[in-house]
């Protein structure tokens, strides 16, 4: 499995326009891809700007295809210009808990 986190921060004046797009995105892959076995948006709770992604997927070519779905590529073309600072992103294979876990 491949997971990816992702550390972002968001411009105060889009904060709940980019918490939208973000969910859309997130229900796309979740429902619609299945090779995406989880998809976690958080918002950091001492900063609302402030939101995580994690994300797991079955394994490389799954993120791949994730990168081509129309709801990722709306979604990166609709916030392109909010981010207040460069993302954190961050990847790794998923040790625990094993992948049946996910269900799909």
């Amino acid at each position: 499995m491949l997971v990816i986190q992702v550390n972002m921060q968001i411009k105060p004046e889009f904060r709940q326009q980019y918490i939208d797009a973000m969910l859309d995105n997130a229900r796309g892959s979740q429902e619609t891809e299945p090779g995406c076995l989880l998809f976690s948006v958080i918002q950091d709770e001492t900063d609302p700007n402030r939101l995580r992604l994690f994300e797991v997927y079955r394994d490389a070519a799954a993120f791949d295809a994730h990168r081509q779905a129309s709801h990722y590529l709306k979604w990166r073309e609709t916030v392109k210009d909010w981010y207040a600072a460069p993302n954190e992103i961050a990847r790794g294979s998923n040790l625990y808990p094993p992948q049946k876990t996910f269900g799909k």
